[in-house]
């Protein structure tokens, strides 16, 4: 119970997985994963094969995570996540500098991390890369790397406006973003 993996599409972690031997086969996926009383624990949704067979480890969505997402899906006719708009730099890019956080790279012109003035990376007058900010913590929470700030956001609402700490230069600042919803 309770495991992360990264979504194949975008890399962005689930969370609250369910591991299971049972076999989930092409095609399987989105069928339920049910208990030895036939109570439904889970939807099937992935598996991870050495082989790329259908022989390996199995990984459902728990039954917790699923209302959610249906009661989502009734009202809105999709999933509704918060977003502050940024993309930012792999973790292992952050690491070479040898601080943990987000470092910001960019952020579209409506961005919600724009309007509350974070900073992007840029470059200056000789090419040089000037970094933008690093998140650092987001509504109390320490952010060392991409999967803490999905967790952060995913303890958020659309609408809701939260403390985000950055490192900007060698000085941490508070800024208030109130986050967006996430474009589909």
């Amino acid at each position: 119970l309770n495991r992360e993996i990264p979504s194949g599409n975008t890399g962005r972690p689930i969370y609250n997985m369910i591991q299971t031997d049972a076999a989930i086969n092409p095609g399987n996926s989105g069928g339920p994963l049910l208990d030895s009383n036939g109570t439904l624990i889970g939807i099937n949704t992935a598996i991870y094969s050495a082989a790329g067979t259908s022989a390996g480890v199995g990984f459902a969505i728990s039954s917790d995570t699923v209302q959610g997402i249906v009661e989502q899906l009734i009202e809105y006719g999709r999933i509704v996540r918060p977003a502050i708009g940024i993309s930012f730099a792999p973790d292992a890019s952050v690491e070479q500098l040898g601080v943990s956080g987000v470092l910001v790279l960019d952020m579209p012109s409506d961005s919600p991390a724009l309007e509350a003035g974070m900073q992007r990376t840029t470059r200056d007058q000789f090419g040089r890369l000037v970094l933008g900010d690093i998140i650092t913590k987001m509504k109390d929470q320490p952010v060392e790397n991409a999967s803490d700030l999905y967790r952060a956001l995913d303890r958020c609402s659309v609408g809701e406006t939260i403390d985000v700490e950055v490192l900007r230069g060698n000085a941490k600042q508070m800024l208030q973003v109130t986050l967006g919803d996430r474009p589909s």
